[in-house]
């Protein structure tokens, strides 16, 4: 198997868990199966970075003095709001020649700039999305799942999720055996697939004020199966059916529908992925009556059937 080498980007006001996170894995994939990666960083001229947390950073060399790697890794952070000029020009440049093109957090920011996110779908921490949005149109901004994977290019959003990412890429590279042993040693999950949320539905949800509304609120993801309609929603929090949907939707920010179905859709998915519980008793338990309304809601929202979805992201057993 040939070496692949994953060179990290370095700068200025750089956010270090973008940097250790991804790092971490593929050395654990490295020490694992020795000599499968090779792990560089390299800044603009070699020189120390220091982290937006304050950390001091020691590059391995300069960028200009790098060969094209495997897989380039661009990290988000702080530095990334004002970038040096000459990091966009030499991801320009060289970004192209990588097999693979990686960003955390705001470096989607970076790949943007210099134009490699054009025509593609892409994600980054939710609190930058619609910035990217704004400033870059030519990109196809999803500010909810937790990682993209569009052809050669990887975008992630904040922090963890790189983790998230960088265990994909050598669950593609490796085998799932490899991964999950990286996993298990990181103590972190495996099987967040890249499609899963950046929030849950409750955390998506603004929090209402009203305690009534926030009862309501917890009473949905505490009996997803229950009878979920606007009527009985709004006799549970004494308001009208029409007063209810419309304080609803202004203090949490969605509709009482939207909410209902994110709440289900994710207690779904936490069965797929956690249980060996039958699709149709899954689907019953969620709120969907039958398998077939199950169905219709995965493909909608993600894309895969509830059968398919759990093929791919439910555990291996462990050995």
């Amino acid at each position: 198997m040939a070496q692949r080498t994953v060179l990290v980007l370095l700068f200025d006001g750089v956010q270090s868990l973008d940097v250790t996170g991804p790092v971490e894995v593929f050395a654990g994939a490295e020490k694992h199966t020795p000599g499968t990666y090779r792990i560089r960083t390299a800044s603009l001229d070699g020189a120390p970075v220091r982290t937006s947390s304050g950390l001091t950073l020691v590059p391995d060399g300069a960028l200009d003095a790098v060969p094209d790697p495997h897989t380039l890794l661009v990290p988000g952070g702080q530095g990334t709001r004002r970038p040096d000029v000459r990091l966009a020009d030499w991801l320009r440049e060289h970004g192209p020649r990588a097999e693979r093109l990686v960003s955390v957090c705001t470096g989607a920011i970076l790949l943007a700039e210099a134009g490699l996110l054009d025509g593609r779908r892409a994600t980054t921490h939710w609190a930058y999305a619609d910035k990217l949005a704004c400033d870059h149109p030519a990109v196809r901004v999803d500010a909810d799942p937790i990682y993209i994977r569009d052809g050669q290019v990887s975008t992630s959003a904040g922090v963890t999720s790189g983790i998230d990412l960088a265990l994909a890429l050598v669950e593609e590279d490796l085998g799932r055996e490899v991964a999950l042993t990286i996993a298990r040693h990181l103590v972190v999950f495996l099987r967040r697939p890249g499609n899963q949320a950046q929030f849950s539905a409750q955390l998506a949800a603004q929090t209402a004020q009203r305690e009534p509304l926030r009862e309501v609120q917890q009473w949905i993801t505490e009996h997803p199966d229950a009878d979920l309609t606007v009527e009985s929603l709004a006799a549970r929090a004494r308001l009208s059916p029409r007063h209810f949907a419309r304080a609803f939707q202004t203090e949490t920010g969605m509709t009482p529908g939207r909410y209902v179905d994110r709440v289900r859709l994710e207690h779904a998915r936490r069965l797929l992925e956690d249980t060996s519980y039958g699709i149709e008793e899954i689907s019953r338990t969620s709120g969907y009556g039958t398998p077939e309304a199950m169905r219709r809601a995965f493909v909608k929202s993600l894309g895969t059937a509830p059968a398919e979805y759990r093929r791919r992201f439910r555990p291996a057993p462990a050995r």
